[in-house]
């Protein structure tokens, strides 16, 4: 639908390797801990490289709620289509990252964990991509994938869990839901994504890059949904430990590739995007853990340098729907309605 062009400078995040931290949860919560406890870098089943910062972590119950949502407007698209895709129940691991380093082979340097198309990896092309399986319903071959949360006390045994080097260890927590939903825009109607767009939220770099633009890592816990942090939350006793991962839906027209990430950008706090970009659905992953006995330590896979910052959480997504696929899913949102695949 536009001209796709081969990304050069992909390559931003190879220079980094990548290790393990640890939170310990609070004695009376379930999700991260004060950092305070013993460093499972000197254990036989953590991960060297260092572990957070004391600022990294925060009582969830001291986050303040979110800011309203704006007001849909009378032109707004303000329906929600969600896909099912399962929970990796496939165990469909790699150390790749095609949309940031397309062709390279364990370039993520940590494990990334996948829902959808069945065969992505480091060298899937658009045409491969088109004929593999999935695990969504309805058909649609989209690939979406995010950094693995470890349980660093307990070893890893199976190949997927030791594969990734580079320090890290531990046995992968596979999420008790995983939400994929699209919605529209509270200004405007959307227009279609175009077939095998590449999109990127987050910065896997965080804690070491010069800029905040791009820091998009949303933790959270499940009885408090309206309150999220970019750092470690402790949750209240029972609940369960929340990532949202929201993509950019502001599309120039033309690229379904950038290295510089301008192709599809995020729209300003009303909804409105920035000017000649075209409102596209937007993604939302939602992942939520089962609680944890308390002092349990988690982390989330990380370059060292990183030193496992929460902010550095990210996702990747390709677009692989049909184009009358995707039409169904723009006539969703622009009509109000809720639809579930």
């Amino acid at each position: 639908m536009g001209r796709d062009r081969r990304p050069l400078g992909l390559l931003f995040w190879l220079v980094l390797g990548s290790a393990l931290t640890v939170a310990v949860l609070g004695a009376s919560a379930t999700g991260i801990g004060t950092g305070t406890g013993t460093d499972p870098g000197t254990s036989s089943h953590g991960a060297g490289g260092g572990g957070p910062e004391p600022d990294d972590y925060v009582d969830i119950r001291s986050v303040p709620p979110a800011a309203p949502v704006p007001r849909p407007g009378p032109d707004g698209s303000t329906g929600a289509y969600r896909v099912d895709c399962g929970r990796n129940e496939g165990h469909h691991y790699n150390q790749d990252n095609l949309v940031v380093s397309p062709g390279l082979p364990g370039g993520a340097h940590h494990t990334h964990e996948y829902v959808g198309n069945r065969s992505t990896d480091a060298r899937s092309t658009d045409r491969g991509l088109a004929a593999a399986p999935t695990t969504c319903r309805g058909g649609d071959r989209s690939t979406y994938y995010w950094p693995v949360l470890r349980r660093t006390d307990r070893p890893a045994t199976h190949a997927y869990e030791k594969a990734a080097g580079h320090g890290n260890a531990g046995r992968i927590l596979g999420p008790a839901e995983v939400r994929l939903e699209f919605h529209g825009n509270p200004v405007g109607k959307v227009v279609a994504m175009p077939r095998f767009l590449r999109a990127l939220t987050g910065d896997a770099v965080a804690r070491t890059a010069r800029s905040e633009a791009d820091v998009r890592a949303r933790w959270g816990c499940s009885s408090l949904p309206d309150r999220f942090t970019t750092r470690y939350p402790r949750c209240p006793e029972g609940d369960r430990l929340t990532r949202t991962l929201i993509f950019p839906s502001c599309w120039n027209g033309l690229d379904t590739v950038d290295s510089t990430r301008a192709h599809l950008v995020f729209p300003a706090a009303n909804g409105v995007c920035p000017r000649d970009t075209f409102a596209v659905p937007q993604l939302r992953i939602t992942l939520g853990y089962d609680a944890l006995p308390p002092g349990t330590p988690i982390a989330l896979d990380a370059f060292p340098e990183q030193r496992h910052s929460p902010r550095t959480d990210h996702a990747m997504f390709v677009n692989v729907m049909t184009d009358a696929a995707m039409a169904v899913v723009v006539d969703c949102l622009n009509s109000g309605r809720r639809c579930t695949v």
